[in-house]
């Protein structure tokens, strides 16, 4: 007890042994002083009235100018005050403190029989197996949940909130050095780097997994504590819901799911949980699946009719038009958690969680029906699927209505198996869309007629996000045009568009020469894929002289050799920007 002893001893405070380790001014630690001394008594509370009037003898009411100091002590963890139940220590008011009585907090008590709190680790040595790995990230998890507690300033402060993150950044830096000289695979690890799974993410995932593993009763499986876990302000909260709503990646991916619970006031909470088969997965990493689920892309590579497209632009990254993002953003928005709850009540959506959209993309060839198709997948997390509807004609005559259904059937079966919603993707779908023959007509157009009676049967039922592309909207039937609740032209990119097209399309790196002005490429009415056609085709005329510099007569001449063709420029993915 040489500490204890020392500090109660100290005439200067400043030269107790602990004092350095209290971070707090030389008041605050007579104040301390005072409180311990009373403590080795017998008396394990102090009114704070007392403890101001005997350190501070100042004259009258002088002593409550130094009540801020009692304030300041309880938000260190350095005393708890016994008279509030669970109150925030920051939302207490200084007069507040005046009339309730103070005790030393465990922490204090801790350093005075120890007289340090820094953390010793031991050696660093590999991990042996993943149970060593999830201990270290279990105690991990533990500091987090004691920090956003301490952070909340609920009941006993007896953890210092700045003691706690050293202690957790020191075992963060002793996890990553353990795990860089382990040899063998740490399947959590393995699993993290497969999912490309953020930081937030995977502290989520490893919250949920100590839960598992310690039989827990729920305590961080509330939607609120596994956000407040990861977050370090109010702004934080709000912006890292997201990783827990419907549309997110952990729960699109299967990685979660949820129970929604009738919470006692009477509105619903969210239970997380891990999906079996990922926590099968960590918990018996040796033992083999009887099934095994399959990636998307594998069981699209075993078949001909779709393509799996892989987006590489989100649509913040893409040139739109206003009307045409401010569409798309009220589609995104309905996974969000309260849009989702006032259409579940309004009953226009069921218990199907996620988006429902059948959205049809028109305009002229290069305008970006594609690529934006490609980056809303991208936006909502979700894989796409591509079908070209032109294939249909390729097949045998008669076969086509079948074909039809075959489309619909593949892709229900390939999301099944691969336990994902992927965005299937029509291109070039004008034949589908087109309006239906009228009489008898010829065997040809009785086919036709009933390939598309198919497809308006099939989009009826169809369950997810479906976007059909064509070039034309006018000649559109009747009946197909009431299916798709979205409609969304892609017009021709305006003059501001296209400067932003050219200052993002042109190569970075290039030279170009003096005084060399996008706007002047700007005139020109062309689509996004147009313009990038013409920066290719200029970039292959420019690489191969000896002085590789671009000039505005260079491009000048490709835009009226595409302007004067009879072609609408090549087939474009999009623009990204």
């Amino acid at each position: 007890m040489e500490h204890l002893i020392n500090f109660i001893e100290a005439e200067d405070i400043t030269q107790a042994t602990i004092y350095n380790d209290l971070k707090c001014s030389p008041e605050e630690a007579v104040i301390l002083q005072y409180i311990c001394k009373r403590f080795v008594k017998g008396l394990e509370d102090s009114s704070v009235i007392d403890i101001l009037q005997e350190c501070f003898n100042a004259e009258g009411y002088e002593y409550l100018n130094h009540l801020g100091l009692i304030k300041n002590l309880m938000h260190l963890g350095w005393i708890v005050q016994i008279s509030f139940g669970q109150v925030k220590t920051q939302e207490i008011a200084k007069l507040e403190i005046l009339n309730t009585s103070v005790a030393p907090s465990v922490s204090l008590l801790r350093l005075l029989e120890e007289g340090s709190l820094e953390i010793t680790l031991p050696e660093i040595k590999p991990y042996t197996d993943h149970l060593e790995y999830l201990q270290d990230q279990f105690d991990s998890i533990d500091l987090l949940h004691k920090i956003s507690i301490s952070q909340q300033g609920f009941g006993d402060s007896s953890f210092n909130i700045g003691r706690l993150q050293n202690k957790l950044s020191l075992l963060n830096k002793r996890i990553k050095a353990r795990l860089a000289i382990t040899e063998e695979p740490i399947v959590v690890e393995e699993f993290f780097r497969e999912k490309e799974l953020d930081e937030r993410e995977e502290k989520i995932f490893l919250a949920l997994l100590k839960e598992e593993y310690s039989g827990g009763e729920g305590q961080l499986r509330d939607m609120n504590t596994l956000i407040e876990l990861i977050s370090i302000d109010e702004y934080d909260k709000i912006r890292n819901r997201s990783l827990l709503e419907d549309g997110s990646k952990l729960l699109s991916d299967n990685i979660l799911d949820y129970e929604e619970i009738l919470n006692m006031f009477g509105g619903i909470s969210r239970s997380f949980y891990l999906q079996e088969d990922i926590l099968q997965r960590i918990i018996h990493p040796n033992k083999k699946k009887k099934v095994t689920t399959l990636k998307l892309d594998k069981l699209v590579e075993e078949q001909e009719l779709f393509e799996y497209l892989i987006p590489k632009t989100t649509l913040d990254d893409v040139v739109l038009h206003p009307k045409t993002r401010e569409v798309l953003n009220t589609l995104i928005k309905q996974v969000d958690k309260e849009v989702f709850a006032k259409l579940k009540a309004w009953g226009i959506k069921d218990k199907r969680r996620g988006i429902d959209a059948r959205i049809i993309f028109y305009g002229s060839p290069g305008t970006g029906k594609t690529m934006t198709a490609m980056s809303l997948a991208k936006t909502l997390k979700r894989p796409i699927l591509s079908f070209d509807c032109s294939k249909i004609l390729s097949m045998y005559v008669g076969e086509s209505e079948k074909n039809v259904r075959k489309i619909f059937d593949d892709f229900k079966s390939l999301s099944k198996k691969a336990k994902v919603d992927p965005i299937l993707l029509l291109n070039e779908a004008d034949q589908f869309l087109s309006s239906r023959s009228e009489g008898v007509g010829s065997s040809a157009d009785k086919m036709h007629n009933q390939m598309q009676n198919i497809f308006l049967e099939q989009i009826e039922k169809f369950e997810g996000i479906l976007i059909a592309t064509t070039n034309l909207l006018d000649n559109i039937d009747k009946a197909f045009s009431r299916r798709f609740n979205y409609k969304i032209e892609f017009k021709k990119p305006g003059k501001r568009q296209r400067m932003r097209l050219w200052h993002f399309m042109l190569p970075e790196t290039a030279d170009y020469e003096e005084g060399f002005k996008v706007d002047e490429l700007a005139i020109y009415d062309l689509t996004g894929g147009q313009i990038n056609l013409i920066i290719k085709n200029t970039a292959y005329k420019v690489a191969v002289r000896d002085e590789s510099v671009f000039t505005l007569r260079d491009f000048i001449e490709e835009i009226e050799k595409e302007m004067g063709s009879s072609f609408d420029g090549s087939k474009s993915m999009g623009f990204k920007v």
